[in-house]
């Protein structure tokens, strides 16, 4: 017979698998929300970086988005046959230029309101108290960290 002794303890808490379990929910109502445009949460940061770093390099990019150079070229290669993304490459072996078109800007634009929804429905007024909580203090802490 099994005393209350001898039950397994739940685990200790942890920030960091706590900020995961969160990150992927967040991941997952993002992914779903950007699907009917055909974006992906990897696909929205690139534009996203893109957008915001007129001039990153491939290798910028990379470390942007915490994957690998070829991983990128990849990526840009999709972006730009989707006519999202042109590349003012010189020529061969030369530093490249990567903008959006302006079917690129237009998606961008649409994903952003995305995003706001998604943020409204889980930090927003009528979310959780706690993730509202959390919510604005990832905001602040963000905010914060590019003050210093």
């Amino acid at each position: 017979m099994t005393t209350e002794k001898d039950r397994p303890r739940p685990p200790a808490l942890s920030a960091s698998i706590l900020v995961l379990t969160l990150a992927r929910k967040v991941e997952t109502e993002l992914g779903a929300a950007l699907a009917p445009l055909d974006l992906t949460v990897a696909r929205l940061a690139l534009l996203g970086h893109i957008a915001g770093v007129p001039g990153a390099s491939f290798s910028d990019l990379a470390r942007m988005s915490g994957t690998s150079v070829q991983s990128v070229h990849t990526a840009v290669k999709a972006l730009v046959g989707a006519d999202l993304v042109r590349d003012r490459t010189a020529r061969a072996g030369s530093a490249s230029t990567i903008e959006l078109t302006p079917k690129g800007t237009r998606l961008l634009d649409k994903a952003r309101k995305v995003v706001l929804e998604v943020d409204d429905r889980l930090f927003g007024p009528d979310a959780d108290p706690i993730q509202q909580q959390v919510g604005s203090a990832i905001v602040t802490a963000f905010v914060s960290s590019l003050d210093s």
